[in-house]
Protein backbone atom coordinates (compact mmCIF):
# COMPACT_ATOMS: atom_id res chain seq x y z
CA UNK A 1 0.00 0.00 0.00
CA UNK A 2 1.50 3.48 -1.09
CA UNK A 3 2.08 5.57 1.56
CA UNK A 4 1.80 9.46 1.51
CA UNK A 5 3.06 12.06 4.10
CA UNK A 6 3.61 10.77 7.64
CA UNK A 7 2.38 6.99 6.82
CA UNK A 8 4.73 4.66 5.31
CA UNK A 9 4.52 2.43 2.18
CA UNK A 10 3.48 -1.00 3.09
CA UNK A 11 4.68 -4.09 0.97
CA UNK A 12 3.21 -7.21 1.22
CA UNK A 13 5.12 -10.72 -0.19
CA UNK A 14 3.22 -13.57 -1.73
CA UNK A 15 5.89 -15.99 -2.69
CA UNK A 16 4.81 -19.03 -1.67
CA UNK A 17 4.57 -21.86 -4.06
CA UNK A 18 6.34 -19.94 -6.82
CA UNK A 19 8.45 -21.66 -9.43
CA UNK A 20 11.38 -19.92 -8.43
CA UNK A 21 10.79 -21.15 -4.58
CA UNK A 22 10.25 -24.71 -5.37
CA UNK A 23 13.02 -25.10 -7.84
CA UNK A 24 15.86 -27.00 -7.07
CA UNK A 25 19.12 -25.74 -8.58
CA UNK A 26 19.61 -29.25 -10.65
CA UNK A 27 17.00 -28.44 -12.89
CA UNK A 28 18.37 -25.46 -14.46
CA UNK A 29 20.87 -25.89 -17.33
CA UNK A 30 23.87 -23.29 -16.22
CA UNK A 31 25.79 -23.41 -19.21
CA UNK A 32 23.21 -23.29 -21.74
CA UNK A 33 21.52 -20.30 -20.14
CA UNK A 34 24.52 -18.48 -19.44
CA UNK A 35 25.95 -19.48 -23.21
CA UNK A 36 26.51 -15.67 -24.95
CA UNK A 37 25.46 -14.13 -21.96
CA UNK A 38 27.65 -11.19 -20.83
CA UNK A 39 26.37 -10.05 -17.24
CA UNK A 40 24.16 -11.84 -15.09
CA UNK A 41 22.53 -9.59 -11.61
CA UNK A 42 20.98 -11.69 -8.99
CA UNK A 43 19.26 -8.95 -5.94
CA UNK A 44 19.00 -10.50 -2.06
CA UNK A 45 15.18 -10.96 -2.19
CA UNK A 46 15.61 -14.05 -4.23
CA UNK A 47 17.61 -16.28 -2.04
CA UNK A 48 15.11 -14.83 1.11
CA UNK A 49 12.35 -16.80 -0.76
CA UNK A 50 13.20 -20.16 0.22
CA UNK A 51 16.30 -22.65 0.92
CA UNK A 52 15.85 -24.07 -2.98
CA UNK A 53 16.20 -20.80 -4.11
CA UNK A 54 18.99 -19.76 -2.20
CA UNK A 55 21.06 -22.34 -3.19
CA UNK A 56 19.54 -21.95 -6.62
CA UNK A 57 20.70 -18.27 -6.74
CA UNK A 58 24.65 -19.18 -5.44
CA UNK A 59 24.75 -22.27 -8.09
CA UNK A 60 23.88 -19.45 -10.32
CA UNK A 61 26.85 -16.81 -9.35
CA UNK A 62 29.18 -19.49 -9.32
CA UNK A 63 28.86 -20.69 -12.70
CA UNK A 64 28.71 -17.30 -14.11
CA UNK A 65 31.43 -16.71 -12.88
CA UNK A 66 33.18 -20.00 -13.96
CA UNK A 67 31.57 -18.61 -17.62
CA UNK A 68 33.56 -15.07 -17.34
CA UNK A 69 30.37 -13.59 -17.21
CA UNK A 70 29.96 -10.38 -15.24
CA UNK A 71 28.09 -10.29 -11.78
CA UNK A 72 26.11 -8.20 -10.03
CA UNK A 73 24.15 -8.66 -6.89
CA UNK A 74 21.90 -6.08 -5.52
CA UNK A 75 22.03 -6.63 -1.65
CA UNK A 76 17.94 -5.58 -1.24
CA UNK A 77 17.37 -6.87 2.27
CA UNK A 78 13.94 -7.84 3.13
CA UNK A 79 13.58 -9.00 6.78
CA UNK A 80 9.84 -10.23 5.94
CA UNK A 81 11.07 -12.76 3.52
CA UNK A 82 14.10 -14.36 5.37
CA UNK A 83 12.22 -17.10 7.51
CA UNK A 84 13.14 -20.07 5.53
CA UNK A 85 15.21 -21.50 8.81
CA UNK A 86 13.37 -21.50 12.14
CA UNK A 87 15.30 -20.44 15.00
CA UNK A 88 17.58 -18.30 12.75
CA UNK A 89 17.13 -14.25 13.01
CA UNK A 90 15.92 -12.74 9.60
CA UNK A 91 19.59 -10.82 9.65
CA UNK A 92 21.94 -13.66 10.54
CA UNK A 93 20.24 -15.87 7.86
CA UNK A 94 20.79 -13.25 5.27
CA UNK A 95 24.25 -12.52 6.14
CA UNK A 96 25.57 -16.38 6.63
CA UNK A 97 23.71 -16.59 2.87
CA UNK A 98 24.59 -13.43 1.01
CA UNK A 99 28.39 -13.54 2.03
CA UNK A 100 28.67 -16.86 0.40
CA UNK A 101 27.14 -15.40 -2.94
CA UNK A 102 29.40 -12.33 -2.91
CA UNK A 103 32.44 -14.29 -3.10
CA UNK A 104 31.14 -14.54 -6.83
CA UNK A 105 30.74 -10.73 -7.37
CA UNK A 106 31.87 -8.24 -9.05
CA UNK A 107 29.58 -5.19 -8.46
CA UNK A 108 27.62 -4.98 -5.29
CA UNK A 109 24.77 -2.53 -5.12
CA UNK A 110 22.92 -2.04 -1.92
CA UNK A 111 21.01 1.25 -0.33
CA UNK A 112 21.86 3.45 2.82
CA UNK A 113 21.03 0.78 5.02
CA UNK A 114 21.85 -2.62 3.04
CA UNK A 115 25.23 -3.12 4.04
CA UNK A 116 24.60 -2.67 7.38
CA UNK A 117 21.56 -5.44 7.50
CA UNK A 118 22.94 -7.57 5.72
CA UNK A 119 26.78 -7.39 5.77
CA UNK A 120 27.11 -5.61 9.34
CA UNK A 121 28.77 -2.99 7.98
CA UNK A 122 27.80 0.56 9.26
CA UNK A 123 28.35 3.87 7.68
CA UNK A 124 29.99 5.88 10.72
CA UNK A 125 26.70 8.17 12.19
CA UNK A 126 24.18 6.95 9.65
CA UNK A 127 20.70 7.38 10.94
CA UNK A 128 18.48 6.32 8.16
CA UNK A 129 15.41 7.25 10.09
CA UNK A 130 16.42 11.03 10.83
CA UNK A 131 16.50 11.71 6.58
CA UNK A 132 19.91 12.84 7.09
CA UNK A 133 22.94 10.98 5.55
CA UNK A 134 26.59 12.00 5.06
CA UNK A 135 27.17 10.57 2.02
CA UNK A 136 31.49 10.91 2.15
CA UNK A 137 31.03 8.13 4.82
CA UNK A 138 29.91 5.76 2.48
CA UNK A 139 33.22 5.65 1.09
CA UNK A 140 34.52 3.52 3.82
CA UNK A 141 31.41 1.32 3.19
CA UNK A 142 32.60 0.40 0.13
CA UNK A 143 36.07 0.11 0.63
CA UNK A 144 35.28 -2.46 3.59
CA UNK A 145 32.81 -4.45 1.40
CA UNK A 146 35.97 -4.78 -1.00
CA UNK A 147 38.04 -5.55 1.18
CA UNK A 148 36.11 -8.42 2.48
CA UNK A 149 35.52 -10.11 -0.65
CA UNK A 150 38.38 -9.83 -2.65
CA UNK A 151 36.60 -10.05 -6.13
CA UNK A 152 34.45 -7.12 -6.02
CA UNK A 153 35.62 -4.48 -8.00
CA UNK A 154 33.21 -1.90 -7.64
CA UNK A 155 30.17 -1.35 -5.19
CA UNK A 156 27.39 1.27 -6.21
CA UNK A 157 25.22 2.56 -3.25
CA UNK A 158 22.00 4.82 -3.24
CA UNK A 159 21.62 7.33 -0.64
CA UNK A 160 17.87 8.01 -0.14
CA UNK A 161 17.05 10.85 2.40
CA UNK A 162 13.69 10.23 3.96
CA UNK A 163 11.66 13.27 4.91
CA UNK A 164 8.91 12.15 4.91
CA UNK A 165 6.71 9.40 2.15
CA UNK A 166 5.85 12.36 -0.20
CA UNK A 167 9.74 14.32 -0.21
CA UNK A 168 12.96 12.08 -0.03
CA UNK A 169 16.21 13.61 -1.01
CA UNK A 170 17.89 10.92 -3.42
CA UNK A 171 21.45 10.56 -4.60
CA UNK A 172 24.03 7.45 -5.18
CA UNK A 173 27.96 6.56 -4.78
CA UNK A 174 29.61 4.41 -7.41
CA UNK A 175 33.27 2.92 -6.08
CA UNK A 176 35.59 1.65 -7.95
CA UNK A 177 38.33 -0.27 -6.49
CA UNK A 178 41.42 -0.10 -8.92
CA UNK A 179 41.52 3.88 -8.68
CA UNK A 180 40.33 3.95 -5.11
CA UNK A 181 37.95 6.44 -6.42
CA UNK A 182 34.22 7.39 -5.90
CA UNK A 183 31.89 9.12 -7.65
CA UNK A 184 28.82 10.74 -6.26
CA UNK A 185 25.25 11.91 -8.34
CA UNK A 186 24.04 14.37 -8.83
CA UNK A 187 26.38 17.42 -8.76
CA UNK A 188 25.86 21.02 -8.60
CA UNK A 189 27.83 23.77 -10.77
CA UNK A 190 30.41 23.56 -8.37
CA UNK A 191 31.20 19.59 -8.49
CA UNK A 192 29.84 19.33 -4.84
CA UNK A 193 27.11 16.15 -4.26
CA UNK A 194 23.77 17.93 -3.98
CA UNK A 195 20.60 15.33 -4.36
CA UNK A 196 17.81 15.53 -6.16
CA UNK A 197 14.66 16.89 -3.89
CA UNK A 198 11.92 14.42 -4.85
CA UNK A 199 8.60 16.33 -3.30
CA UNK A 200 5.15 14.37 -4.29
CA UNK A 201 6.36 11.19 -4.96
CA UNK A 202 4.22 8.76 -6.60
CA UNK A 203 5.14 5.07 -5.96
CA UNK A 204 9.33 5.19 -4.17
CA UNK A 205 8.60 1.03 -4.65
CA UNK A 206 11.06 0.20 -7.66
CA UNK A 207 12.92 3.03 -7.08
CA UNK A 208 16.44 0.96 -6.02
CA UNK A 209 16.04 -1.54 -9.36
CA UNK A 210 15.44 1.44 -11.93
CA UNK A 211 19.01 2.49 -10.47
CA UNK A 212 20.53 -1.14 -10.70
CA UNK A 213 18.85 -1.34 -14.14
CA UNK A 214 20.37 2.13 -15.18
CA UNK A 215 24.02 1.54 -14.04
CA UNK A 216 24.32 -1.80 -15.47
CA UNK A 217 22.85 -0.27 -19.16
CA UNK A 218 24.98 2.64 -18.61
CA UNK A 219 28.20 0.49 -17.78
CA UNK A 220 27.59 -1.80 -20.54
CA UNK A 221 27.31 1.23 -23.24
CA UNK A 222 29.83 2.56 -24.50
CA UNK A 223 28.97 6.22 -24.38
CA UNK A 224 27.85 6.16 -20.56
CA UNK A 225 30.60 3.56 -19.12
CA UNK A 226 32.90 6.23 -17.26
CA UNK A 227 31.98 5.50 -13.64
CA UNK A 228 31.05 9.43 -13.37
CA UNK A 229 28.16 9.36 -16.27
CA UNK A 230 26.85 5.90 -15.28
CA UNK A 231 26.26 7.10 -11.56
CA UNK A 232 25.02 9.98 -13.09
CA UNK A 233 22.71 8.13 -15.26
CA UNK A 234 21.71 5.41 -12.60
CA UNK A 235 20.13 8.29 -10.07
CA UNK A 236 18.40 10.36 -12.66
CA UNK A 237 16.61 7.29 -14.13
CA UNK A 238 15.92 6.11 -10.60
CA UNK A 239 14.63 9.83 -9.84
CA UNK A 240 12.04 9.65 -12.54
CA UNK A 241 10.89 6.38 -11.62
CA UNK A 242 9.12 8.33 -8.40
CA UNK A 243 6.88 10.00 -10.75
CA UNK A 244 5.35 6.37 -12.14
CA UNK A 245 2.85 4.18 -9.90
CA UNK A 246 4.24 0.64 -9.72
CA UNK A 247 7.31 -1.05 -9.93
CA UNK A 248 8.11 -0.54 -13.32
CA UNK A 249 10.34 2.62 -15.13
CA UNK A 250 8.72 3.70 -18.20
CA UNK A 251 11.37 6.62 -18.59
CA UNK A 252 13.34 6.50 -21.98
CA UNK A 253 16.66 6.72 -22.22
CA UNK A 254 16.15 10.54 -23.58
CA UNK A 255 14.40 11.88 -20.07
CA UNK A 256 17.19 10.47 -18.34
CA UNK A 257 19.60 12.07 -20.43
CA UNK A 258 17.34 15.65 -20.03
CA UNK A 259 17.24 15.07 -16.30
CA UNK A 260 21.05 14.41 -16.20
CA UNK A 261 21.80 18.18 -18.58
CA UNK A 262 19.75 19.97 -16.09
CA UNK A 263 15.77 19.89 -16.95
CA UNK A 264 13.99 18.68 -14.12
CA UNK A 265 11.24 21.22 -14.64
CA UNK A 266 8.24 18.74 -15.81
CA UNK A 267 7.34 21.05 -18.49
CA UNK A 268 4.84 19.29 -20.76
CA UNK A 269 6.77 17.77 -23.64
CA UNK A 270 4.26 18.65 -27.15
Amino acid sequence: MPGANQRASVVTYDRDGAAVALAEPSVYDWPRIFAGASWFHVTGITPAISRQAAQAALEAVRNAHECGVSVSCDLNFRKKLWNWEPGIKARDLAERTMRRLLEHVDLVIANEEDAEMVLGIKAAGADVEAGKLDARTYAEVARTICAQFGGVSRVAVTLRESVSADHNNWGGMLYDRASDRCYFAPLDADGAYRPYEIRDIVDRVGGGDSFAGGLLYALMDEALCDPQTAIRFAVANSCLKHSILGDFNFVSRAEVEALMGGSGTGRVVR
